[in-house]
């Protein structure tokens, strides 16, 4: 079953954007797509994209696989491939990410290590995307919101 966060809620039925679960599939499998991409892909291809499991080695090399079919299908040619953190941030209930610390001091929160700890990896892989500066985090504060960190 797909989960997606309230602070997606204006764009999950349309799947304009890229959500966050697909996202941290992203990373998880090292493939990065481009919102271009995504705009390409048929409403049924992304919804398959949203419910593809990609947690174990098999379905990681499966989704990556069934992706770059997809983006070669619409563009002619493969997707820019990343490389695979073996320890990927979002999986450390135990240290907070420097951006994280960062974009929540910026908005006079402190998050504790505890409450770090009680968040799903895929909370802690939301905040982490979202506390990046390159990213448009304005959905940074409605997800501490979300996560009852603040």
């Amino acid at each position: 079953m797909s989960h997606f966060f309230q602070f997606e809620a204006d764009f999950v039925e349309s799947l304009r954007c890229i959500p966050m679960q697909v996202r941290m599939k992203l990373d998880t499998c090292g493939v990065k797509l481009k919102l271009t991409h995504w705009h390409q892909f048929t409403q049924p291809e992304r919804e398959v994209l949203v419910e593809m499991p990609c947690t174990t080695a098999d379905e990681i090399e499966t989704y990556r696989q069934y992706l770059q079919n997809l983006v070669i299908e619409h563009t002619g040619a493969p997707a820019s491939e990343l490389p695979v953190d073996a320890h990927p941030a979002w999986m450390d209930a135990t240290t907070i990410p420097v951006s994280v610390q960062e974009k929540a001091q910026e908005l006079a929160v402190s998050i504790t290590v505890q409450q770090w700890a009680t968040l799903s990896p895929a909370q802690r892989f939301a905040l982490i995307k979202l506390s990046r500066p390159s990213h448009e985090n304005h959905n940074f504060l409605p997800a501490l919101k979300e996560f009852e960190l603040i």
